[in-house]
Parts: structure tokens; sequence; C-alpha cells
């Protein structure tokens, strides 16, 4: 068994130190004061905040997606595979639940909610990336870390206003994310589409940037906020797909998996 760590996985080691320096160090970032402040305001069948709250229901259904492909294409992944994306997927179960929780009441104990429960769907995702980018072992040791800095990150949040180590969370993996973009995965890794990972996240954070402009825009039909998080649940899509894409063929035919997916599994 090797022990000694690779270059490649002491770069990941020092990328992830220089992240936590800078949550020790850096200065206390507050949380925006109208954090809570969404645009669609409206009750529908009964429901506040309705569209915030149903427009989770996508990420439920690609959590459920996801852990029907993984059940049967499971004994076809590493163990760290199959590891990181039954936490992904099981995080987008928890997330959908979370989410919906803190938009039916918005407040900081939800919102504290909803963050935990997106820190188990985060870690299994930056796990899978570092798998494929590093190994199968860097790749547990980031699904396990991560999932508890994320968590101690709500936690510092939640007791003293610096948000800064929750952003660092969210969005310290997009380098490595842009890494896997332009590098190859190797024959044996997941063959994630990793661009319309990235696209996906990147349109879902301009709808809620705009959440506001969008639903005036639309004549108050939908806000950003709403199509934020279904372009959120769209990102889970390559990866259900590069799961299936591990599922062989029957007798000739191509297995049951929906054509759909198969497609975002096709480089």
């Amino acid at each position: 068994m090797r022990t000694s760590l690779t270059r490649r996985e002491l770069a990941l080691l020092a990328f992830v130190a220089v992240l936590a320096l800078v949550a020790l160090v850096a200065p206390p970032l507050a949380q925006p004061p109208l954090a809570h402040g969404f645009a669609d305001q409206r009750t529908l069948w009964s429901v506040p905040h309705a569209l915030d709250v149903l427009s989770n229901l996508p990420f439920a259904l690609a959590g459920a997606c996801g852990l029907w492909t993984l059940g049967r294409a499971g004994p076809l992944l590493s163990s760290a595979e199959r590891g990181c994306a039954l936490l992904f997927f099981t995080g987008l179960l928890v997330t959908a639940a979370g989410s919906a929780w803190y938009h039916l009441v918005p407040g900081d104990i939800g919102l504290a909610i909803d963050r935990g429960s997106m820190s188990f769907a985060f870690a299994g995702l930056l796990g899978l990336l570092a798998g494929t980018l590093v190994g199968d072992r860097a790749g547990r040791a980031v699904a396990a870390s991560l999932l508890v800095m994320a968590l101690g990150s709500v936690a510092v949040w939640f007791a003293t206003g610096n948000v800064l180590p929750w952003a660092l969370v969210q969005f310290g993996g997009i380098p490595l994310l842009l890494l896997a973009v332009f590098r190859p995965a190797p024959a044996h890794a997941l063959q994630v589409r990793w661009a319309l990972v990235l696209l996906a996240y990147a349109v879902a954070k301009w709808f809620e940037l705009n959440d506001q402009v969008i639903f005036e825009a639309s004549r108050e039909l939908l806000s950003g906020h709403t199509l934020k998080h279904i372009a959120a649940a769209l990102a889970a899509w390559p990866l259900i797909a590069a799961v299936a894409a591990r599922l062989p063929s029957q007798n000739g035919r191509q297995n049951k998996t929906p054509a759909a997916v198969r497609r975002f599994g096709r480089a």
C-alpha cells in the first residue's frame, strides 16, 4: 500500500492549505444585508414563496435518478467513485429538503440548514473531481475533509456572521473545475463533462445575482432565484450520465438508461 504522497497529491494538499489559511487570516466577510429579500414573495396553492420552494424539486429528481443509476452501475465503479457519487446524489436530496425549508420562511436559521444540506453535495462533487484529477485516494480525502470543513464554515458563519469560510467552500473548487475542463480525464476515471457542470453553475449564479431584474423582465412570471434552482440542478446530469455510461449493453441492445441522460455522457 502506497503511503507517500504523489506530486499531484502534494499540489492538491497545498491548494487546500492555502484556502484554509485565507479562511483563518483574511478579514471577515459580512452576509449581505438583504440576503433573505427574494424577488418573488407570492403565496400560491397555500405555499409561501411558492416557486422558490417548489423549484427545489429538480434537485430531488436529479438525486433520485442519480441513486437509481448508481444502484445499477455501482459495482462497475471504484469504491472511491461509488462513495463520492453516493454522497453527491444523497446530498441533492438533502439539498432539496433543506432549501425548501429555508424558502418557506427565509431567515438565518433556515439559511444555516440550507447551507448545511448543500455541504453534502459539494463534498461528493469535489471528491469526484479530485478523484478524476489526482486519484481515488485524493477523492476520498477531499470528500471527507470538505464535508467537515463545509459544515464547520456554516457553524462559523452562524456564530460570528463571517461568511468568508463558506464562500471559500462554495467557490474554492472553481480552479480545479477549470483544470478538469481543459485536461482530459484518465481512461479509467469517470468521463464527466465538467464543462457542462461549470456552465450550469455559472448560469445558476447569474440567475441568482439578477433575481429582481429577471422577475421584472418576465412580468413577474419567474424570478432569477427560481431559475437558479433549476439551472443548479442541471449540473447533476453530466455526473449521472457519466455513471450511466459504465452500464454495459445487454444482448446487443442499448441499456435502459434514458437516451437524454446517455447523450450527456458522450464526449
